[in-house]
């Protein structure tokens, strides 16, 4: 893992014509809850202190041109990344055009990046527990033409602090038994959910095994990261991917 003091380079054998990185809560203008560097105009934060805080994140990671912004929705929805008058409602998007940055925000949900071995595709997953369930990984991978993939997990919520219940516990079990090595009991009808794990096994079901990354919690890491679970009100991080 390659860290910069506001932002991570993810720790995964991408081609060199693939660019990826994750913002961390630092560097930015934002104040109170949502220091510093929130990109989220949703999350409650003053318009101008995001807008600013884009900015910053385009200048710091040298983007080729603004990202594409989605409006996240817990969907399992996955859309070409194009530039539209207004946001594209959707969880994931994808594309194959350089110049082009694949974004999504998140803040305990987990971020996943995707690009093709030889560096033509890329990908940009925000996958809460609904998504995963609902197959938004799965969506964006069959959106894609390539089949050797290579896959990034991003900072999302620690396996110790992702406490569900048992009603989440059985709709995954429903889909798959698979699932089952993802749930750890912790309580009465209370369960601890591994969302790295959900997410391996929805890509090892989809032939994906160049997999990297899921070694975070935005829960308890609060110097780095945003966690909507610790604190209610609160920023995004933004994890971004583009191509040359």
């Amino acid at each position: 893992m390659t860290n910069n003091r506001h932002w991570l380079r993810p720790d995964w054998p991408a081609p060199a014509n693939v660019h990826a990185a994750t913002t961390l809560r630092t560097g930015g203008v934002s104040n109170g809850k949502y220091a510093s560097l929130n990109p989220a105009v949703h999350a409650g934060d003053d318009p101008v202190s995001v807008a600013q805080n884009r900015q910053i994140i385009r200048t710091l990671l040298d983007l080729p041109s603004e990202p594409i912004w989605l409006n996240q929705t817990h969907s399992n929805r996955a859309v070409e990344a194009v530039v539209t008058e207004s946001q594209q409602q959707a969880d994931a998007s994808y594309t194959n055009r350089s110049g082009i940055v694949c974004a999504v925000m998140t803040a305990d949900c987990l971020p996943l990046l995707v690009c093709s071995a030889d560096g033509s595709e890329i990908a940009a997953i925000h996958a809460g527990w609904r998504g995963l369930l609902e197959g938004v990984i799965g969506n964006t991978i069959t959106a894609l033409q390539s089949r050797d993939l290579l896959v990034w997990l991003g900072p999302a919520i620690g396996p110790e602090r992702f406490e569900i219940g048992s009603e989440v516990l059985t709709a995954f079990l429903t889909k798959s038994l698979a699932y089952k090595t993802a749930f750890t009991k912790h309580g009465q009808d209370k369960w601890l959910a591994d969302i790295y794990q959900l997410a391996r096994i929805n890509l090892s079901a989809l032939g994906i095994d160049k997999v990297y990354g899921g070694h975070f919690c935005t829960v308890t890491d609060d110097k780095r990261f945003y966690s909507y679970r610790r604190d209610k009100v609160t920023g995004r991080m933004a994890t971004l991917i583009w191509r040359d």
